[in-house]
Parts: structure tokens; sequence; C-alpha cells
């Protein structure tokens, strides 16, 4: 699986703006049909709470604009948008928009981050989904999830074999982005592959660091400090390979509460 790990920089609260960038960007990458091209969280907006002024649901000009570049390409995307809740909070998502442009999947942030108030403006997602491209199946998540493990262990048990993490993860806790990426991989025998943003919003300054890991947790490529595109290859038979030679998720026990 061809994945194109584009890290933008993200014009405040402006859709048009990040539209004709991430435009520009996929095109100067010229990826391959059926490229998975990875956008970071909130891609359109940046990592704003103003749920009435982002919101994708009434106008759908985020998704239109995915919808029309994945079938003009004939690439994927898996890219962050801001849904409106019938009560009038946000959905953090993720969505995975084939070459033909349809939606095959919609995950909602199961992890809402409290820190930055993202928990009192937006909905907290129901649970983990698995999608398959190219071969592989694919669980995404998004940015304060990944701090979650247990969230990556359910989406194993769904027959994840790789891990989408699309973010707006600021500089001062990068070590840990690098490193909770590489515990994902390695505690699951899974891919993981983690998109970022750089520059700045008004309240974080970001750096970037986006990366793809193997099951190993060997690193397969990584971005520096700059808007950027990189590419991954993703091998389904290098996981299963992995998982039935070294069978560390079979050998798991039950962990019930003391007796």
């Amino acid at each position: 699986m061809n994945t194109l790990l584009l890290q933008t920089d993200i014009t405040w609260e402006d859709k048009a703006s990040n539209h004709q960038r991430v435009d520009r960007l996929v095109r100067e990458a010229k990826p391959a049909p059926d490229t998975l091209v990875v956008l970071p969280e909130m891609f359109a907006t940046g990592f704003s709470m103003d749920v009435a002024r982002i919101h994708d649901t009434e106008t759908h000009e985020t998704e239109r604009f995915l919808a029309s570049l994945a079938r003009e390409l004939g690439i994927a995307f898996v890219a962050g948008v801001v849904a409106r809740d019938p009560g009038g909070r946000g959905r953090n998502q993720s969505l995975f928009i084939q070459p033909d442009g349809t939606t095959g999947a919609r995950y909602t942030k199961m992890q809402p981050f409290s820190l930055g108030g993202e928990t009192s403006e937006f909905v907290a997602g129901e649970g983990p989904l698995v999608f398959e491209w190219q071969g592989l199946k694919v669980a995404p998540f998004v940015c304060y999830d990944l701090r979650f493990p247990e969230l990556f262990r359910a989406a194993v048990d769904l027959g994840a074999e790789a891990f989408i993490v699309i973010a707006n993860w600021p500089v001062t806790r990068i070590q840990h982005w690098t490193t909770l990426l590489r515990a994902r991989a390695i505690e699951n025998q899974a891919y993981a592959v983690g998109v970022n943003r750089v520059g700045t919003d008004p309240r974080y300054q970001y750096n970037g660091r986006s990366l793809a890991v193997d099951p190993w947790g060997e690193t397969i490529v990584e971005s520096a400090d700059r808007e950027q595109a990189c590419l991954a290859s993703l091998d389904p038979d290098r996981v299963r390979a992995w998982r039935r030679d070294f069978p560390a998720l079979r050998d798991r026990r039950p962990t019930g509460g003391a007796r």
C-alpha cells in the first residue's frame, strides 16, 4: 500500500486557503493511482473549538474538495474534518475517501483533548473501526487517541494491521508523539503511520515529525519540521509473517480482576 504522508501548515479557520494548499502539495507530489494520501487532523481549519464556524455538516465543502481531488487523480485520502452533532457539538473525525470520491469510512475521535477544551465542545466517538485498502486492514485514529493503548488493541481485535493517526500535536510534547507511535506499532505488531502539522495557531506551535513505523518499531520514513510529502510502502505480508513467526498477540491471556 503506497502511503503519502502530507505534512502541512494550516491557515487558521480558513478552509479555502487550506484546500488550495493541499491541492498544490498533492499535485506537486504526483502520487501514483491508488496511493493513500494522509492529511493532518482538522487540516482545513486548524485545531479550533469554534464548531459553529468550522464544521462541514451543512456545506460539505471539505468533503467535496477531497472527493473531487480523489476522483481527478485516482487516489484515496485519510483526512480530518469536523462534523456537527445534532445537539450542536462537534465530532472530530477522520474520513477515508476512496478514488471514486465516495466515503469508505468515518471515524470519530474517541478521546477528545480535555486540556485543549475539546471535551466540552466535541462528542466522543463510540469505538474504533477498520477499513481495507490495497489488501491491508487499517484503523484510523485522531491525535490524543494515541495516548490510550486500549483503543489500538481493540482495533487489532477487529482485524487491524495498520494504524493511521492524524494529529495537531504540539512541539512541546513531540517526543511523546514519536515514542508512542513506535510503541503502538511494536505492541500490536502493526504498521503505525502518524501525520502531524507544522506552523502555529493561536495557542500552539507545531514541528511535524510525521512518520511511518513498521511492525518492529523501525522507522520507514520521517519528515522534518517543514511542509513535506513523504512516501511509505506498507506490505500486508510483512505484518502477517511477523505475527505468525512471533506470536505475541496469540499469547495474550485474559486480564480479569482479582479473585
